[in-house]
């Protein structure tokens, strides 16, 4: 285990992972982050909220960017993860919004026919 701490510290320490952690290559996604933990905490919340145009928007920039993440020469998995994650919750976002506008809403009328 001692080995494997020192060789961890060695990488950490190393002039190219310094170099990556001074990149755009690192910090853009880092910043980027704020957008699916922000999609993740508002799952919880009232789905009255939820802009159908705005979660469309974002899910297709997220499917966009996975792909340009994945493309780009070295491929920026940090940016992959960062988009998969946010395609996923956007799905989910989407998913409520269309489920409270026109499932319930369609359930809720066919109740007040009846």
């Amino acid at each position: 285990m001692s080995s494997l701490g020192k060789k961890l510290m060695g990488q950490l320490k190393s002039p190219e992972f310094r170099s990556y952690l001074m990149s755009t290559h690192f910090w853009g996604p880092v910043a980027n982050w704020g957008i699916p933990l922000a999609a993740l905490a508002d799952i919880s919340k009232d789905p009255k909220f939820i802009s159908g145009k705005m979660t469309f928007a974002l899910c297709l920039y997220s499917a966009m960017f996975m792909r340009f993440a994945w493309k780009v020469q070295p491929q920026n998995m940090l940016l992959f993860a960062c988009h998969f994650t946010n395609e996923g919750t956007q799905l989910v976002q989407l998913t409520r919004y269309l489920k409270y506008n026109y499932v319930d809403k369609k359930e809720e009328k066919e109740t007040q026919a009846a």
